[in-house]
């Protein structure tokens, strides 16, 4: 089963493409990670602030700055469920930088292809309110963190059976997706916004993963199951889409797959989309069936969900067992 679901149609071995190049590293990952980390700064407030109201000043409940980012977070989930990861990200030489560094490495992510540049680390401002723990997200990078398609190591790539990429570093993430295909890696990705380069990017890998705020402009469809059946037209891969408090939905082949999401008391969402993705690679290259890839998946949100911050949220291999023992759903 696993097997089938993996099928990218590569037909060249790793070995032989990675020694023509004189690059040949044999396999040493599970995971290899292209994308986005960040340094957030996590304020919880009473409730959302709201200009002409009571609520445009609030006192800050608290605060805290907590290691996260798109593919950080999806690495070190995989990381705690016991496969080896690889971060290909860009880091800056501050103390953020820093933290994001020593997180990931203290964690088992891989980090010497992560690049250091002399700027500020990539960092948000989170935003959550108390009462649901729904957040909103600013955020800001410098220009200097930039990956570039030449920084992407070929025989890293080479060395996983599996690639992410996001959607922060488009032009970096199609490139290291074109070595992966041309390898005949799968590849996973986390599509958050919507840009010139997204259908390129949705077309270069094999498992696009969607925010459910995406669709719509992609597709103009409202419905996410007809959404889903649209970029179906030019897409043969698994597709899914992340639906929060909803679960999660997963066509393969024409077959729709759909999954509730495991009820909890949410404290904060922060990166439970991001803990969702690496949730279903672990179910994925396992070799589970779709509906089953799917719940793993949203028990492994739904955790992320009962604590403060992204990939402190990330649960351990115990709370997932825990979970899916629970019959809770």
């Amino acid at each position: 089963m696993g097997d089938a679901l993996l099928e990218t149609g590569g037909n060249v071995s790793i070995a032989a493409i990675l020694e023509r190049s004189g690059n040949y590293t044999p396999l040493m990952f599970d995971v290899v990670g292209v994308g986005a980390n960040s340094a957030d700064h996590v304020y919880r407030l009473p409730e959302f602030p709201r200009p002409d109201s009571p609520a445009a000043k609030l006192r800050i409940a608290h605060h805290t700055i907590t290691p996260g980012g798109q593919t950080a977070t999806t690495l070190c989930t995989c990381a705690a469920m016991g496969l080896g990861t690889c971060y290909v990200g860009a880091t800056g030489s501050d103390d953020h930088g820093r933290l994001i560094r020593d997180e990931l490495s203290r964690r088992g992510v891989n980090v010497t292809h992560a690049v250091v540049r002399d700027a500020a680390n990539a960092y948000a401002v989170i935003l959550i309110d108390d009462t649901q723990g729904e957040r909103v997200v600013l955020w800001d990078r410098d220009a200097r963190l930039d990956l570039t398609p030449g920084e992407i190591d070929a025989a890293a790539i080479g060395a996983a059976r599996l690639l992410h990429v996001d959607d922060v570093d488009v032009e970096a993430s199609l490139h290291a997706a074109s070595i992966a295909r041309h390898l005949g890696i799968p590849i996973t990705s986390d599509i958050e916004t919507v840009g010139d380069r997204t259908d390129a990017l949705i077309a270069a890998v094999t498992v696009p993963i969607f925010a459910e705020h995406v669709l719509e402009p992609l597709t103009g469809e409202r419905d996410f199951e007809r959404a889903l059946r649209v970029l179906r037209r030019r897409h043969t891969g698994m597709l899914c889409v992340t639906l929060g408090a909803r679960g999660g939905m997963l066509l393969v082949g024409d077959r729709l797959y759909q999954e509730p999401a495991f009820q909890t008391a949410v404290v904060d969402t922060t990166g439970a989309g991001d803990v969702f993705r690496g949730g279903f690679i672990v179910a994925l290259l396992r070799g589970d069936a779709p509906g089953d890839i799917l719940r793993f998946a949203n028990a492994a949100a739904a955790i992320s969900c009962t604590r403060l911050g992204a990939i402190n949220g990330v649960p351990s291999r115990g709370e997932m067992e825990e979970a899916l023992g629970s019959g809770l759903q």
